[in-house]
């Protein structure tokens, strides 16, 4: 299944080339595709049992530039802290996972492991905090182990997330991965796998670069986002195939600042909850490019979510050449995302325009909170089926009746002419 996948990304990729004109990123940097460092500093040997000790003295004593090299075998760890300059390359035939015990990644208060007011008290499976350089390389696989029981005890860590649901309160689970006020990061090739919580969290980062990854979780793993960009600047993720329990990818912008030139571009997302923006963006996120994407299964497709307790401005963001397919909301700018919510940070969202967007049936959302705070929203070639239903209220659209199926409320359109681009990608890519 994943080799399908990874097949389609390599097609929708060539289909691009042809039919889609040059579309300007919005990352400011030039990206090309990651290569392997030219240096190998240590390539530890998996114990058989807990390999956490001999893996960061591998990593400590690493010179900036070079990696870290996992061959294979399965290499079963705790929590590792990443140094400035250093890759982890996890190879062909590697596995390294994480151990399932709360315990492990304890930040010193007894709550990992536990449901809680809060969700913050574990530490992550790979951090890199204040580093410079150096990534995850390789064609190898890391495993959070999200369905494995912890501590020995009766449930996994997704189903602590489900019974915190269930009570209202916080799980406290590891992240895989999270990278704070981190620069010039870089990850290649790797599958990411049952994360416990967030596959890769980002805060404060400038310029990370996410080339070929795999990330795969069950549907029903709850808070499984894939990649969360939060306070981040000039950030691509390109050629990669993402289904989680939560959003494939989200942008975010809240108390820590904002996010802006982001690039999602070429990528494959089956199941999850959709291209996301939000749902804290009160430090405003703008300059937001997503090109060439495919949203199969997916919840929502894409989605703009805030409201009034932690809304703000996102503006400047493209989407182009997206096809979906089995979406109860392809469209989803939503600024009462909790109805219930109270403040005064008012979403706005302006400058939000669709080009080339095609899909078949589900509901197309588009709610404003007034008419002084109305979405802004330009429509270009935009179609699905004849039983998509729109919901708009206190936004204003900007299209041509030509260029929309179903037509807007109030407006006549053409019938659906369909997508040549969905229907090879979807057909080449479920072969």
């Amino acid at each position: 299944m994943i080799k399908r996948f990874r097949n389609w990304v390599l097609l929708s990729i060539l289909i691009s080339m042809i039919v889609c004109p040059a579309a300007k990123a919005q990352d400011r940097r030039t990206i090309t595709e990651p290569v392997a460092p030219h240096t190998v500093c240590d390539r530890p040997v998996p114990s058989g049992k807990n390999d956490t000790v001999s893996l960061q003295d591998a990593i400590e004593h690493c010179p900036a530039g070079a990696a870290v090299y996992l061959g294979r075998g399965e290499f079963h760890s705790g929590p590792l802290e990443m140094k400035s300059g250093v890759t982890l390359w996890v190879g062909r035939g590697a596995t390294l996972i994480a151990i399932p015990e709360p315990a492990a990644y304890d930040k010193g208060l007894g709550q990992c492991g536990r449901i809680a007011e809060k969700g913050d008290g574990c530490r992550p499976f790979i951090s890199f905090s204040k580093t410079r350089g150096g990534g995850i390389y390789g064609e190898g696989v890391i495993d959070g182990q999200g369905g494995a029981m912890i501590g020995g005890g009766p449930e996994s860590w997704w189903q602590l997330a489900r019974r915190a649901q269930a009570q209202g309160g916080n799980q406290n689970a590891p992240r895989l991965i999270q990278i704070d006020h981190a620069q010039d990061i870089t990850f290649s090739g790797v599958t990411l796998r049952n994360a416990p919580n967030f596959h890769v969290a980002m805060s404060r980062v400038e310029g990370a670069t996410f080339w070929s990854l795999t990330i795969d979780t069950p549907a029903d793993a709850r808070n499984t986002d894939g990649i969360d960009l939060g306070a981040s600047q000039d950030v691509t993720v390109t050629h990669s195939l993402i289904r989680t329990g939560d959003d494939n990818v989200a942008i975010k912008a809240g108390d820590s600042g904002s996010s802006s030139h982001i690039s999602i571009i070429d990528n494959y997302f089956g199941w999850g909850h959709g291209m996301s923006i939000g749902s804290e963006v009160n430090s405003g996120a703008r300059d937001i490019l997503v090109r060439n994407l495919t949203l199969d299964g997916t919840t929502s497709g894409l989605r703009i979510k805030s409201d009034v307790s932690r809304g703000g401005v996102v503006e400047s963001v493209t989407y182009e050449y997206v096809c979906m397919r089995g979406n109860r909301w392809p469209v989803a700018f939503d600024t009462k995302y909790d109805p219930r919510a109270q403040g005064t940070r008012i979403p706005v969202y302006r400058q939000i325009v669709l080009r080339h967007v095609h899909g078949d049936t589900g509901v197309l959302l588009m709610r404003g909170l007034d008419e002084g705070h109305a979405l802004d929203v330009t429509l270009e070639d935009v179609r699905f089926a004849n039983s998509a239903t729109w919901q708009l209220e206190h936004a204003k659209v900007t299209a041509s009746p030509s260029d929309v199926s179903p037509p807007l409320p109030g407006r006549a359109t053409e019938p659906l002419r369909g997508s040549e681009v969905c229907s090879r990608a979807f057909r080449d890519g479920n072969r």
